[in-house]
């Protein structure tokens, strides 16, 4: 195991009293055994950091980080990314489940791929809810738990601009080296995953393994859930991050066809404004449709 690679787990918590102890045994109970856990709480107003010091009794080595005030994911990953030690990055949530031999997993997949320049492998996730009931797949199944359609591999720069293919965030591995090239997350954003994968794919390729790997816990208060709510003050942040990310992108595109993928996400960003009665952002992405258009 000393030849292999180390393996750094950010384990961000907000509010996850009730999960932490579970994701954090996920990561002890790892078929693969070279890795670092880095816990952060981001200031929970529950009982999640005396519910982690107590955990942690009994695991002195391992190193937490306690915010004093909330700095948000994107900050306190960023925070915790500076002690980390490992050759490759997984960002755990406190409420979601490693899959025992995930990290196994990816890290054969980086050191077996064909594929080159690879910077992010993904794979498949089980969504559960909060009593560990099945929901179901981010990518739909068959009864071999095989994916139905497999998502995008190689070179995915499009796919991700245009929603072609959708990426499972909370199943990737990033390579450590390609994290500090970008300086980490983007700190101005309520939500690091898309801006990180555009960052990524416009130089770098992302392979996809056929496993499911995590287990997502989905909640009341789950991002997915914040999209489409009206007049709600955490949506409207999280869809002007998004402003903020193809703004961005476009700025990253070198090509036509780079622009018109990035065209219908203008689209359906607009159509969200209206839903959630933001006309405020409405207004701003029609500039980028004209720049995009002419």
């Amino acid at each position: 195991m000393q030849n292999l690679p180390l393996v750094t787990i950010i384990c961000l918590c907000y509010n996850h009293e009730q999960f932490v102890v579970e994701s954090l045994h996920s990561v002890l109970n790892q078929s693969y055994k070279n890795i670092e856990l880095i816990i952060a709480d981001d200031c929970s107003n529950d009982a999640s950091k005396k519910t982690i010091t107590k955990w942690l009794e009994n695991y002195p080595e391992i190193k937490f980080i306690s915010n004093e005030i909330n700095l948000g994911n994107t900050k306190t990953f960023n925070k915790a990314l500076k002690f980390a030690k490992g050759d490759y990055v997984i960002d755990l949530a406190a409420d979601d489940v490693l899959l025992s031999n995930c990290v196994e997993k990816q890290i054969a997949t980086f050191l077996n791929s064909e594929i080159k320049n690879l910077a992010i492998v993904y794979g498949n996730a089980e969504i559960i809810s909060e009593n560990n009931a099945h929901l179901r797949y981010y990518y739909d199944v068959s009864t071999e738990n095989k994916v139905l359609k497999k998502p995008a591999t190689g070179d995915i720069y499009l796919s991700i601009l245009g929603q072609s293919s959708m990426i499972c965030s909370v199943s990737s591995m990033v390579k450590r080296e390609v994290l500090d090239e970008l300086n980490g997350y983007d700190e101005n954003l309520a939500y690091e995953d898309l801006d990180l994968w555009i960052r990524v794919a416009r130089n770098y390729n992302f392979e996809f393994i056929d496993a499911v790997l995590i287990q997502k816990r989905e909640l009341e208060n789950s991002l997915g859930n914040q999209f489409y709510r009206k007049l709600n003050s955490r949506t409207r942040k999280i869809n002007h991050s998004t402003y903020l990310i193809i703004k961005k992108a476009i700025a990253l595109n070198k090509t036509k066809v780079e622009n018109k993928a990035v065209l219908k996400r203008v689209h359906q960003e607009m159509v969200k404004a209206q839903k959630t009665y933001d006309i405020g952002l409405f207004i701003k992405y029609i500039p980028l449709e004209l720049k995009l258009r002419f």
